[in-house]
């Protein structure tokens, strides 16, 4: 129970790393808002985690639609998930986009939608969450980054910028609460190849086992990571066990960036 009374919202939470990680939360004691564009999916995780914990006094899981790049609906659907969880105290800025392409190739549209799904939601969903945890300190935020956010690749302009843009930003975040005094850690996790449906568009386009072979071959561990690998990490960060960590971040990468 590493998260005994905690109350979170997680982004992107009807699939991958997000539901994975509600799912975590909630065996771990968490109170969980599942958001999501995809409300349907949203349900279904909140639905399933509820019936996995029947014994407890009050729904653990609670949902609700939210496009990330949109900040009227971050306006609207913090306060009523504080409202359903009694406080909030975790935000996990998950919801993301892929986006390949040379700075050459990238036209401004696609750029503009990777950068407000990958880049602008993070910074919406600490703007508007953080006055809403203060009274419920202390706080964490943990935003998901990638290794690409790091790292660079020659056909990954969009989603480089993106992701290395959610890395210092965690950092400015953790910065200001600091200084402000509220009690609020703020840090970013660096994933690397993950089997979740991020990678639909390639297995789609060569198939599974030419995917899996190909992304293997990149990771000196010689897989590619679950949905947990990242989840376990999150945990940590959301957690009391992390309350001298701020400004930090983790990489979940397989060996990586030690190359």
């Amino acid at each position: 129970m590493r998260l005994r009374g905690k109350k979170s919202f997680i982004t992107g939470a009807a699939s991958g790393l997000g539901r994975a990680t509600a799912e975590l939360f909630a065996r771990e004691g968490a109170k969980v808002f599942l958001a999501d564009i995809n409300e349907k999916g949203a349900e279904e995780a909140a639905s399933q985690i509820n019936a996995s914990h029947p014994d407890a006094a009050a729904p653990p899981a609670h949902h609700g639609p939210l496009d990330v790049s949109d900040e009227e609906g971050w306006k609207k659907i913090l306060p009523r998930a504080a409202e359903a969880m009694e406080g909030l105290n975790i935000l996990v800025n998950n919801a993301g986009i892929g986006g390949g392409g040379t700075v050459e190739e990238t036209d401004f549209a696609h750029w503009k939608h990777v950068m407000a799904v990958d880049a602008d939601s993070v910074f919406l969903g600490c703007k508007y969450a953080i006055p809403l945890m203060k009274p419920h300190a202390p706080g964490s935020i943990v935003n998901i980054s990638s290794i690409a956010g790091l790292i660079a690749g020659h056909n990954m302009a969009a989603y480089n910028a993106a992701k290395a843009a959610v890395w210092l930003l965690s950092k400015s975040v953790a910065l200001h609460c600091a200084k402000r005094g509220y009690d609020i850690r703020c840090n970013s996790v660096h994933p690397t190849f993950t089997d979740t449906p991020i990678l639909k568009p390639m297995e789609d386009a060569m198939g599974r086992d030419v995917l899996l072979g190909k992304l293997t071959r990149q990771v000196p561990l010689g897989r590619i990571g679950e949905p947990n690998d990242v989840a376990y990490a999150v945990l940590y960060l959301a957690s009391d066990e992390s309350k001298f960590v701020t400004g930090a971040e983790i990489k979940v990468d397989g060996g990586i960036s030690a190359m």
